[in-house]
């Protein structure tokens, strides 16, 4: 373990990634940073989330002089961040707004004192008098900034907080080697992160948004309650997160799987400080293993064994989806992303976003409507997605800008049969209740009532409008509202119709005339059948003969981690489970090899879960 003040001295960076980190080479686009910040260049890292953007200053920090700062946005995040390091031998400590003036005092005292090879700290805490007098006595060569998109206006988490930033490092004596890292950043925010944080000459790595061990898929079930049930009933041995809209959304989830005999959990904004907290330390230490939540739960969660993310609702912007979706294999064990769409997530999406710019009172009418024009440009993305009959990983990527192969075969989009089929007489009573219902009412109306009108619901709403008159109503009340409802966006994808992306009415477009009036054929390309379960997921490292060692050693670790008060993934991650489970080391040495296994790890836990190895090999071969 690294005693206080000490540095690698003597030490290359591939022998410290061994020893405290288990890591026997470097993931793309580590080292070149890491080379970089040792420099004393600047940087800025973009890499998946699960993708070690964190190795990247903490493995120079042991190998540099003096205490590297690093400004994170969540206490949370912090405190997982610490507690990990401090596992694996490595001194670290933070400063924030939950600590009492006895342990600020003490931290203060410990960093000057050289206790600390990194220090985390929010960005509100920088330019406090106490923090900036404390930055100045320290020899600080490099601080790094976490989830770096933060800073950028265009960013889907803008924080007005990491503006502060630039004039922290003013104030410091000596500018250090600035050090920016995100997941989910275009070349917008990109562009933002480096003139705003004034980087020099950064070295930039974009390895791409890619995770090969995350499986993406969409369904439309009737019944959202009952498909979330199944799903979680298929993964009741795994840990996952349930996101929701609305924190309505989240006490009606986690009391549904409550009552189900799920050990769920919730988070959202409403409730206390202290119930988050403790809900946010049950769903880590994997005592309620399920976790519902809103958005508010995001960056604050560093947890490593999440084997599934499901949105409940759709998310109001690829980016946010996709930083939410990643929460899930970050330790690179497959993981499964599924998300439960319904028009009315476009409905409810719309909503939140017009009503989240109208609280904002820093902004200018002008400013709102910029603001509400570019979420409902995302909004429209994000739909783009949750429709689409292509790649899903695919779709993903394209947003980022990153080069794919056309399909993944890991997503639902690419694993689902399909079949043609000849919609056409389907497609002209559609697109006549179009033009209909706008003729008599001149504006365009959204799916949700034109597929009432076509089903021949008798809603309030269809009778207030006089659409039961039409002679379109209740041409196909055969079909449920559901089926209605899906071939209205099948045509819209098609290019037949066109949804105002403001006020939701759907139009027909030139092309529709063709169908109405020509009898241009319209073949479909439908869905046949969908994949939910597990099965579909590419086969980890461990065969299914070592599932069963796999789960010994998964008790095993959650045994230690209650005893010890930490999370399951700090003691030994899923990805470091299965290669042990795969490689059955014998001794300490073969233990080192791996991947995950340090040094201080080693020593710590190494006898236990060796003995638990050779008692299963035992107990088989009796057995047998």
């Amino acid at each position: 373990m690294l005693k206080k003040g000490e540095r690698g001295d003597g030490m290359d960076k591939l022998a410290v990634l061994r020893q405290y980190f288990g890591f026997p080479a470097f993931r793309a686009g580590q080292q070149t940073l890491i080379d970089a910040v040792f420099s004393g260049r600047d940087a800025l890292g973009v890499m998946p989330t699960g993708g070690g953007k964190s190795l990247c200053y903490e493995l120079p920090a042991l190998l540099l002089p003096g205490m590297t700062l690093v400004v994170s946005p969540l206490i949370s995040l912090m405190k997982d961040q610490v507690m990990a390091l401090r596992n694996a031998g490595i001194p670290a400590g933070c400063i924030n707004s939950s600590m009492s003036l006895d342990e600020l005092r003490e931290t203060y005292r410990d960093a000057r004192y050289g206790a600390y090879k990194l220090l985390y700290v929010a960005p509100e805490r920088l330019l406090t008098d106490g923090f900036c007098s404390l930055a100045q006595e320290l020899a600080i060569p490099l601080v790094a900034v976490d989830e770096a998109h933060c800073i950028s206006q265009w960013g889907q988490d803008f924080r007005p907080s990491y503006l502060k930033i630039v004039e922290f490092l003013q104030r410091l004596p000596r500018r250090p080697a600035v050090a920016a890292f995100t997941a989910t950043a275009t070349a917008q925010v990109r562009a933002d992160i480096i003139r705003i944080l004034q980087l020099h000459e950064p070295e930039t790595v974009v390895t791409g948004f890619d995770r090969p061990n995350l499986r993406f898929e969409v369904l439309r079930p009737k019944d959202k309650r009952t498909a979330l049930l199944q799903l979680l009933s298929e993964r009741r041995d795994k840990s996952g997160i349930v996101y929701c809209a609305t924190r309505k959304t989240v006490e009606q989830v986690c009391g549904l799987l409550q009552e189900a005999g799920f050990a769920a959990t919730r988070y959202h904004a409403g409730l206390d400080a202290d119930e988050r907290k403790e809900n946010q330390e049950a769903f880590i230490c994997d005592r309620s293993p399920v976790m519902a939540a809103t958005n508010a739960f995001g960056m604050g969660i560093d947890k490593s064994n999440v084997s599934y993310v499901i949105h409940y609702n759709m998310p109001k912007s690829v980016e946010a989806y996709y930083q939410e979706a990643g929460r899930a294999g970050r330790d690179g064990s497959p993981a499964d992303c599924i998300l439960l769409y319904s028009s009315g997530d476009v409905t409810t999406a719309k909503f939140l976003i017009f009503n989240s710019s109208a609280e904002n009172e820093e902004l200018t009418d002008e400013e709102r409507q910029m603001v509400q024009a570019q979420d409902l440009a995302r909004l429209e993305a994000m739909t783009g997605y949750c429709k689409t009959q292509d790649c899903l990983r695919g779709y993903l990527l394209d947003y980022f800008g990153q080069p794919h192969e056309k399909t993944c075969g890991n997503c639902g989009n690419c694993l689902a049969e399909y079949e043609t089929r000849d919609l056409t007489r389907e497609a002209q009573m559609i697109l006549s209740c179009v033009v209909r219902a706008r003729n008599r009412l001149g504006y365009c109306v959204g799916a949700s009532i034109l597929s009432q009108t076509l089903h021949g619901g008798r809603s309030a709403r269809v009778r207030e409008l006089g659409l039961d008159l039409l002679p379109t109503y209740g041409l196909m009340s055969a079909l449920p509202g559901a089926q209605i409802r899906e071939w209205i966006e099948l045509l819209e994808r098609a290019g037949y119709l066109e949804t105002d992306p403001v006020h939701g009415g759907i139009d027909t477009t030139e092309r529709a005339a063709a169908v109405l009036f020509s009898d241009e054929q319209v073949l479909a390309r439908v869905q046949r059948t969908t994949f939910t379960g597990p099965r579909t997921q590419k086969k980890a490292a461990a065969s299914r003969t070592d599932e069963p060692l796999l789960a010994a050693l998964k008790a095993l670790r959650f045994r230690i981690a209650q005893e010890q008060g930490v999370p399951a993934y700090i003691v030994f991650s899923n990805a470091t489970l299965l290669d042990m489970a795969a490689k059955r080391p014998g001794s300490m040495q073969e233990l080192l090899e791996v991947s995950g296994v340090g040094h201080v790890k080693a020593e710590r836990y190494g006898a236990a879960f060796l003995n638990e190895i050779r008692q299963f090999e035992h107990t088989n071969r009796e057995e047998s």
